[in-house]
């Protein structure tokens, strides 16, 4: 089978200070929080559970001040979300970091200013292509340390799972991890 066949090849994780560690994406705000309402909710099951988690949490959006360190540079803003991805897909195919790379010994970070709601649903459909990198509302870091402060009510989630809240730092761990691909 594949796995006696299969070429071997070391990937990178994310490691969060004092907790686990993820292959994907690390997130918190908006999508955090619709994971948290999706996992909390018993009614309807499937994918339409999560659809319905997204337009709860879309009348709840409301920006909160982060401040994100990475790569040398700081920065502060309001934001809806930020995602750090040791890899560029979470949420069934969604290109949240396209450009992250398991192989490369860093962590991309998108940090998504204080949008409209008309607007966030506007660009939204760009995620999944990974288009979104180039609105004005997106900030691009990339580090092998990521740092994010903020509101201690914000959830951040790690491969789908509850992390905690704000303040988080996470560390890429190159080569932490062999697959059989």
């Amino acid at each position: 089978g594949l796995l006696a066949s299969g070429r071997r090849r070391r990937v990178d994780v994310g490691r969060i200070a004092g907790a686990a560690c993820f292959s994907t994406v690390l997130c918190t705000g908006f999508d955090a929080s619709v994971n948290a309402r999706a996992n909390a909710m018993r009614w309807p099951a499937g994918p339409r559970r999560y659809d319905l988690a997204v337009l709860a949490e879309l009348a709840a959006l409301a920006p909160r001040p982060v401040q994100v360190q990475a790569g040398g540079r700081a920065v502060e803003l309001d934001a809806i979300l930020v995602a750090v991805g040791n890899g560029p897909c979470y949420g069934g195919g969604l290109r949240i970091c396209p450009d992250a790379t398991v192989t490369d010994g860093l962590l991309d970070v998108i940090a998504i200013a204080a949008v409209s709601r008309r607007r966030l649903l506007r660009v939204f459909p760009s995620v999944r292509a990974g288009a979104h990198i180039h609105e004005p509302e997106v900030t691009v870091l990339r580090g092998a340390t990521v740092r994010i402060d903020g509101d201690p009510d914000w959830p951040v989630y790690a491969d789908g799972e509850p992390q905690g809240t704000l303040p988080v730092t996470v560390h890429c761990e190159p080569g932490a991890l062999t697959v059989v691909a």
